[in-house]
């Protein structure tokens, strides 16, 4: 068996510090293209599908380097993994910004996916149950509700960089902070974890797996796949649904803007009240409000803006179950390469996803794609219920 444990100088300041980097690194890169995409295509003269696809391949990349980011904070630590992470947004903005066809713009959002696999939650999350051990949970509420704020603070930058310097001298800025500004405070404050010492033969520092636990490990996988394919389809078509529905413009962004609220007041509920519940059990009232918002949603049943604001509740409580249960399930010692595996095939579907629904609309319409959507969270909310029931055979062995 290995332990880690966190070397006591300088922990308190692991959540503050990584709260700020995810806010900074979600607002230049996730985030990235809501303000920058029309200014883009508007200035090249380059199709703005293929604009916005950059975010498309920038989450493939990221699910790409998921799993060796995993194996590298379990090797050697989230402090230089982070950091180096940092660079590698800095590296890809850089390449953005400076980008003359559409071959080095996309290229560009490869080196930054690159960087968004090391310097996102799933790489912070890892982080963090290097630093805290089982005792993590809490940290990784916290950290949430940083990250609940990257659109808040970054989209309004976004959009004052756009108009004084224009989209290119927005992401040079974006990359003068994260290379000169996030690598270099990352790897000089965050604390260093401690050495895993190996105390016993064991198949833990791995990552390996007994039947079961691949069973549960693979369980999981599907569960949060099916809500990322949900969320990143809500996320980049909500405009659209709703204005199917009969809405104007105005009213549907005004419902939009509803989603960061209830996303940081679902996770300040769970911050006060989760501890009660095992992380199955929080993942599984995250999946019935995701659920039953976007059921809602596609019956059309009452207020619009009440369907979003449970399915944002959901979706911001599963934030923290999908970074808590791993760390239940599989324990400390391998968290890291298991975050990272659970990552890879979770963000190649979020790139995906939302290609996929934009051509269910546009063949079959947005109700028929929303009742698609339904079922899928529905399904999901069913396979959560049999994940409760392979966490209680994973605790009696």
């Amino acid at each position: 068996m290995e332990t880690t444990a966190p070397s006591p100088p300088g922990v308190r300041i692991a959540v503050p510090l990584l709260g700020i980097a995810q806010i900074v690194s979600w607002g230049s890169s996730f985030y990235l293209l809501a303000v920058l995409a029309t200014p883009i295509s508007a200035d090249t003269g380059w199709p703005f599908a293929w604009v916005v696809g950059g975010g498309s391949v920038g989450l493939l990349c990221s699910g790409i380097a998921a799993p060796f980011v995993g194996r590298m904070i379990d090797g050697f630590g989230g402090r230089q993994t982070m950091a180096a992470g940092s660079l590698l947004m800095g590296a890809g903005l850089a390449a953005v910004g400076s980008s003359t066809g559409l071959a080095t713009y996309l290229l560009g959002w490869a080196v930054l996916g690159f960087g968004m696999g090391a310097g996102l939650y799933d790489a912070a999350f890892s982080t963090l149950g290097r630093i805290f051990g089982a005792s993590a949970r809490r940290a990784i509420t916290n950290l949430t509700l940083f990250g609940g704020f990257a659109s808040t603070v970054c989209w309004p930058l976004s959009a004052l960089a756009v108009e004084h310097v224009g989209w290119r001298g927005a992401c040079f800025a974006y990359a003068v902070v994260q290379v000169l500004v996030m690598a270099p405070t990352l790897f000089l404050l965050l604390p260093r974890e401690a050495r895993k010492v190996p105390t016993a033969p064991d198949r833990s520092g791995a990552g390996a797996m007994t039947s079961r636990e691949r069973r549960t490990f693979w369980l999981l996988a599907g569960i949060l796949m099916a809500n990322g394919a949900v969320q990143t389809t809500v996320s980049v078509h909500l405009l659209t649904i709703l204005q199917a529905q009969g809405m104007a413009l105005a009213a549907a962004v005004a419902v939009g803007a509803l989603i960061g609220p209830s996303q940081v007041g679902a996770r300040v509920v769970e911050m006060l009240v989760g501890e009660r519940l095992h992380p199955t059990s929080t993942l599984a009232w995250a999946g019935a409000l995701v659920a039953v918002g976007v059921v809602l949603l596609a019956l059309g049943a009452g207020p619009a803006a009440a369907a979003v604001v449970l399915y944002a509740a959901g979706n911001g409580v599963w934030s923290i179950a999908r970074g808590t249960v791993p760390l239940s399930l599989f324990g400390p010692e391998r968290y890291a390469v298991v975050m990272g595996r659970l990552a890879a095939p979770n963000l190649v579907v979020q790139a995906l996803a939302p290609f996929v629904a934009g051509l269910a609309i546009s063949r079959a319409g947005s109700v028929a794609m929303l009742s698609t959507l339904a079922v899928l969270a529905t399904l999901n909310l069913g396979a959560t219920a049999v994940l409760l029931g392979a966490r209680r055979e994973l605790s009696r062995d």
